[in-house]
């Protein structure tokens, strides 16, 4: 079976389950999920393509102007700071390769990711990658070098982009 990011599914019940784990982790950390906070972290589970924070500034305009009817100026130091507290709250993670962010799987657990990300239609796959980190620390342990993060991201071709290819 296809993992769900590779599969056609509804992701309303991605984003009900996002935000509500959001909401818990918030409340049991008490920090504030702003309303601003929010909206960003349900653009992000719309669909398992990350997106960068120029597209989400984009979203989020044209969500303001559908629901206000005027034209909302959203800065972008705005939106990245809302970025940077979904990150920390792990939420949500950075995906360098394509300077977008994606929302975290298991926001519960400290966890290094290994991110699967489809080269064709851009759907990430978010897995666990523990025994790869626990090897990338004992190199490091090697060389002496103090790991801070780990965040491995395998560019392929999804399941359905392979189907579709001749």
């Amino acid at each position: 079976m296809k993992p769900l990011a590779f599969q056609q599914h509804n992701h309303q019940r991605c984003i009900e389950h996002a935000l509500e784990r959001a909401r818990g982790i918030c409340r049991q950390r008490q920090v504030r999920l702003t309303p601003l906070r929010a909206s960003i972290l349900e653009l992000i589970w719309h669909s398992h393509k990350p997106l960068g924070a120029y597209a989400l500034m984009e979203l989020l305009r044209q969500r303001r102007r559908e629901e206000e009817g005027a034209n909302a100026a959203i800065a972008p130091p705005t939106v990245y700071r809302a970025l940077d507290f979904l990150q920390q709250q792990g939420l949500v993670h950075r995906l360098a390769t394509l300077n977008a962010f994606i929302g975290c799987d298991y926001p519960s657990n400290q966890h290094e990711g290994c991110f699967f990300i489809c080269s064709e239609c851009q759907n990430t796959e978010e897995n666990s990658a523990e025994s790869i980190a626990s090897a990338i620390d004992a190199l490091a342990c090697d060389d002496g070098f103090e790991v801070h993060n780990t965040a491995i991201e395998v560019v392929g071709l999804c399941p359905e982009c392979q189907e579709r290819k001749p």
